[in-house]
C-alpha cells in the first residue's frame, strides 16, 4: 500500500521528501525520481480508491502536471504530499467526468477525527486484509467518507491538509473520517465473525 506511517517515521519520510523536492526544483532529475518513488505508491493507492482500474492512467496524467508545475510548489515534504494528492484528485474527477460519472456517488455520497486509541480501525483494515480488498472495502463507503479515509490512511495527511485537498472544513472532514472508520470497523467485525463461524463449521465437520 505504501502508507506513510506516523510519528517519527512520518517525520523522517517528510524530511527526506522535502530535501528531494528542493533539489528537484533546482533541476536534479535523480532527486525528482527519488521523490516519485516515495510519493507514487500511496498516491496510486488513493487513486485506486477513486477510479479503480484506471488509476495508473490517471496517475500518469497527474505526474505530468506535477513535473510541469514543480517550480511553483512552495512547502515541505508534508505539503508536497498534500499538493500531489490535490492534483491527483483533480485529474481523477476530470477522468470520471469524461466518463459522464462522478467520484462514486452511487457507492462512495455525503461531508478527520481519529478513533479511540484502543481501536485503530484503519490500521486493522490494512493489516488483516489484502490491499486490494482494503481499497475495495473503502470504495463502498459514501464518497466523502471514502476520500477522507483514503487521504488519512493511504496518503498520510493530517486533518487540516485533508480538508484543504477536499475543499471542506476540517470539522466536516473529521466527521466524515470518523463515520467512515466506524463503518469499516463494523464490516471488519462481520468478516471476523464469518471467518470464525466458517472455521468452527469446518472443525465440526472434521470431528464427525
Amino acid at each position: 500500500m505504501g502508507k506513510v506511517g506516523s510519528g517519527r517515521r512520518a517525520e523522517t519520510y517528510d524530511a527526506d521528501l522535502g530535501e528531494h523536492v528542493a533539489r528537484a526544483q533546482e533541476g536534479d532529475e535523480e532527486a525528482f525520481a527519488a521523490a516519485y518513488r516515495l510519493v507514487h505508491p500511496p498516491l496510486l493507492g488513493y487513486l485506486r480508491g477513486l477510479v479503480r482500474d484506471d488509476a495508473e492512467d490517471v496517475a500518469s496524467d497527474a505526474w505530468l502536471e506535477i513535473a510541469r508545475d514543480l517550480g511553483r510548489f512552495r512547502g515541505d515534504g508534508a505539503g508536497f504530499r498534500a499538493w500531489t494528492a490535490s492534483i491527483a484528485r483533480n485529474r481523477a474527477i476530470d477522468h470520471l467526468r469524461r466518463l459522464k460519472s462522478r467520484p462514486r456517488d452511487t457507492l462512495l455520497e455525503q461531508d478527520l477525527r481519529e478513533l479511540p486509541a484502543a481501536q485503530d480501525t484503519a490500521g486493522e483494515a490494512f493489516e488483516t486484509i489484502s490491499t486490494e480488498h482494503a481499497l475495495a472495502l473503502i470504495a463502498t463507503l459514501p464518497r466523502q467518507q471514502a476520500e477522507a479515509v483514503l487521504l488519512q490512511t493511504v496518503i498520510g495527511l493530517d486533518g487540516a491538509a485533508a480538508a484543504r485537498v477536499l475543499g471542506k472544513r476540517p470539522g466536516a472532514v473529521r466527521s466524515a473520517t470518523h463515520r467512515g472508520l466506524r463503518r469499516l470497523g463494523k464490516h471488519l467485525a462481520t468478516l471476523e465473525r464469518d471467518r470464525v463461524t466458517d472455521s468452527d463449521s469446518r472443525a465440526l465437520g472434521d470431528a464427525t
